[in-house]
């Protein structure tokens, strides 16, 4: 693993990825696996898994970095446990930390793309779609585990049709170990210089 270009600093907190994607609808077991070795592969490079504390395949690779041994946040929609349990249905297995912002299902995604230094999608529908225009507008680094279908399987065509430069750099891979890798490798070697993460 390439040495992190920002470790000069006096503190650092360790990389957070945020894992974004479906969180319901037909999930298919392909899917599911694959996120959840998403995780483990995120939580064996030390690194810190950020999600929606939502169901889903968000939820399976949570689960992976748990069972790796890793460290899971969940930025939840709720403004208190009881409200994300009763209100939203959601988990609270898998995670180490959950964040309420009470901002609603839409409103936290703009928290969880900016608490993440890198973001990747699986699967997804609609909510799935506003977060990844949110991380390519504002220039995140992205990737996409590719063949697990939904928004995802899209992404490409909706990098063509946007047409614009935001800073944001996407990388595609089926692989999850290989992708978290070439992720990181990118990072170190590019993307920290990003305006937005100086």
């Amino acid at each position: 693993m390439l040495d992190d270009p920002l470790t000069e600093r006096p503190h650092r907190p360790p990389t957070a990825i945020g894992v974004m994607g479906s969180a319901g609808g037909d999930l298919l077991p392909s899917s599911i696996s694959k996120s959840y070795d998403l995780g483990r592969a995120i939580a064996r490079r030390g690194f810190v898994l950020i999600n929606g504390a939502c169901p889903g395949l968000p939820m399976h690779a949570a689960h992976g970095a748990k069972d790796e041994g890793g460290m899971t946040v969940g930025i939840s929609p709720a403004l208190s446990i009881d409200e994300h349990v009763a209100k939203y249905a959601a988990p609270t297995e898998w995670l180490d930390v959950i964040i309420y912002t009470g901002s609603g299902l839409m409103g936290r995604e703009a928290t969880n793309i900016r608490s993440s230094d890198i973001v990747v999608f699986a699967g997804g529908r609609s909510g799935t779609l506003g977060e990844f225009a949110i991380a390519y507008e504002e220039g995140k680094l992205i990737g996409v585990l590719e063949g697990t279908g939904g928004i995802s399987a899209e992404i490409p065509e909706l990098v063509e049709i946007c047409r614009k430069e935001s800073g944001a750099h996407v990388l595609y891979d089926t692989d999850p170990d290989r992708l978290v890798e070439r992720l990181w490798s990118f990072y170190c070697e590019r993307h920290f210089r990003q305006p937005s993460l100086s």
